[in-house]
């Protein structure tokens, strides 16, 4: 007799059974919550990311009778409500990216890692960082989704509620402007 089968729901099933059922929405947090937060945390520090997650999943909870249930995956969605909370912290985005630039420590690794690796990233690091803090925030915005959040060109127009074209203008100018002002990452920075 083989062991009854456990039914995975997607977000979008656990969104629609959470609007009776508020229960039912602990599940997306418990699915998203540590990437929604690693995501606020290298833009503006643990300490604001720890508020602005739970704002995320409070604002995504109230509003979750609007979600477009022919998603199945909510991540997208959560990052596009992650991202409206940020351009209100913007300049503790740039204050966490002028101080990356000017350590070389990113607050959401670990620090007890690998001391050798850490020290032959910091000039890199630096540099990044201070370009970073420098981008646009459309741009900025669009490149920590593709690159940080690893999202689809397609999940982050749906996040920033943004055409796909515009995704792709803001990713090719904010990796234009980096390939400009780090000639040294030229081959690291890929189209």
């Amino acid at each position: 007799m083989s062991p009854p089968t456990v039914e995975v729901l997607g977000d979008h099933d656990l969104i629609r059974l959470s609007v009776a059922d508020s229960e039912a929405f602990g599940q997306i947090f418990d699915r998203h919550a540590a990437t929604i937060h690693r995501y606020l945390a290298r833009r503006v520090g643990r300490l604001l990311a720890d508020d602005l997650t739970a704002e995320t999943f409070l604002i995504a909870f109230r509003n979750r009778h609007k979600y477009d249930m022919s998603h199945d995956d909510s991540r997208p969605w959560l990052y596009g409500i992650a991202a409206n909370l940020l351009r209100g912290h913007q300049r503790a985005e740039i204050r966490q990216y002028r101080a990356l630039a000017r350590t070389g420590i990113d607050p959401v690794y670990d620090q007890s890692e690998d001391a050798d690796a850490r020290v032959t990233a910091a000039d890199d690091v630096r540099a990044l960082a201070g370009v970073l803090a420098k981008l646009p925030a459309g741009e900025r915005d669009v490149l920590t989704l593709i690159a940080q959040a690893q999202l689809s060109y397609p999940e982050a127009a749906r996040a920033l509620d943004i055409p796909i074209g515009t995704v792709r203008s803001r990713l090719h100018s904010a990796r234009k402007r980096i390939r400009e002002a780090l000639p040294a990452l030229e081959g690291t920075i890929d189209e």
